[in-house]
C-alpha cells in the first residue's frame, strides 16, 4: 500500500491549517460529564478536567474537544444550563494552553458560551439539525465547525442502522450539510465533516467507513475521524472501552493512512506517537541503504 500525505487544507484558526503532512492533526478528547461510554465522571470537576488538559497538550494533543453532554448510544439530554455550567469553567481555565479548542455541543446557547469563554470551533455532531440557530452562530463568528454524520438522537440512533450503501448515503448527507451550511452563510473553508463512526451504524458500517476515508477525503473537506475506544472495537474481541487502546491506535492509523485530517481520540499520547511514526514512514525517500 502506497501512503500518500494529506493534503494541506486551508482552515482558518490562530493563522493555522488542518492538514499539510502525512500525519492528521490529534484531537483530545476531554468529556466533563458523569455519563460519557468511556471516560465519564473521571474529569468532571475544574481541576480534574485542567489536569487532563494539560496532560494531553504534554501528549501532543493539537486540539482539545471539550464536550458537557454524553452522546453514548441511549445517552438522555440535558439542559442547556447544565451543560454550560459544565463546559464554561473548563474552557475558561485552559485557553492558555495554547492549543484550539472545540466545544462539543449541538446547542447554540451552549456554543455561543463556549466561544465566549474561549473556545475556537463548533463540533457538532447533528450537522446543525440540532439547533436552527446554529448555523447562523457559526456564521457570525466565523469559526471552524465540525459536521457529523448521526441517524436521529444518541438517544435513538441505534434504533436505524440500515444502508443499503453506508459510504455513499453517509457521504451524501454531509455534503448537504456543507451546502446548508454555505447557504447559511460558513465559509467551506471553515467546514470539516465527520462520518460519525458509531453513531447509528453496525459495526460493519464502521469498518466500512473507516476503509472508505478516501471517498470522503476525495470531497475537498478536511476529514475528522473519532473512532476511539467505540463499541464496534470492542466488537471484534470482546473488549471493555479501557482496553480497546490497540484497536483505537489501528483505527486511527487506517484513517491517517486514509488520509484524515484530524484523529479524535481518548489516548493522545499513544496516538501521537503512532502518527508520527506514520508520518516518518510515509515520507521516507529513496533506495535501500547499502544496497549494492
Amino acid at each position: 500500500m502506497t501512503l500518500s500525505p494529506i493534503s494541506a487544507v486551508s482552515l482558518p484558526w490562530r493563522g493555522g491549517v488542518v492538514g499539510g503532512g502525512p500525519a492528521p492533526l490529534v484531537m483530545g478528547i476531554l468529556n466533563v460529564t458523569p455519563d460519557s461510554f468511556s471516560d465519564g465522571g473521571l474529569y468532571g470537576t475544574r481541576d480534574a478536567a485542567v489536569d487532563r488538559a494539560g496532560a494531553m497538550v504534554e501528549g501532543g494533543a493539537d486540539v482539545i474537544d471539550v464536550g458537557g453532554e454524553s452522546s453514548r448510544p441511549g445517552a438522555a439530554p440535558v439542559t442547556e444550563a447544565e451543560e454550560i455550567a459544565r463546559v464554561v469553567p473548563v474552557i475558561q481555565a485552559i485557553r492558555e494552553l495554547g492549543v484550539p479548542l472545540s466545544v462539543d455541543t449541538t446547542k447554540a446557547a451552549v456554543a455561543r458560551a463556549a466561544l465566549d469563554a474561549g473556545a475556537d470551533w463548533i463540533n457538532d455532531i447533528s450537522a446543525l439539525e440540532g439547533d436552527p440557530g446554529m448555523a447562523a452562530l457559526a456564521a457570525e463568528r466565523g469559526c471552524p465547525v465540525v459536521l457529523m454524520h448521526m441517524r436521529g438522537t444518541p438517544g435513538t440512533m441505534q434504533q436505524d442502522t440500515a444502508y443499503d450503501d453506508v459510504v455513499r448515503e453517509v457521504l451524501d448527507y454531509l455534503l448537504e450539510r456543507v451546502e446548508v451550511a454555505r447557504s447559511a452563510g460558513i465559509e467551506r473553508g471553515r467546514l470539516l465533516i465527520d462520518p460519525g463512526i458509531g453513531f447509528g451504524k453496525a459495526p460493519r458500517h464502521n469498518l466500512l467507513l473507516l476503509r472508505a476515508v478516501p471517498d470522503f477525503v476525495r470531497s475537498g473537506l478536511p476529514v475528522l475521524v473519532g473512532s476511539s475506544r467505540k463499541s464496534f472495537l470492542g466488537a471484534c474481541f470482546g473488549q471493555a472501552p479501557g482496553d480497546r487502546r490497540e484497536g483505537s491506535l489501528a483505527a486511527a492509523l487506517a484513517a491517517a493512512a486514509g488520509g484524515a485530517h484530524v484523529v479524535r481520540v481518548h489516548d493522545v499520547a499513544a496516538t501521537r506517537r503512532a502518527v508520527d511514526v506514520f508520518a516518518g514512514i510515509a515520507a521516507a525517500e529513496g533506495g535501500r541503504e547499502g544496497a549494492g
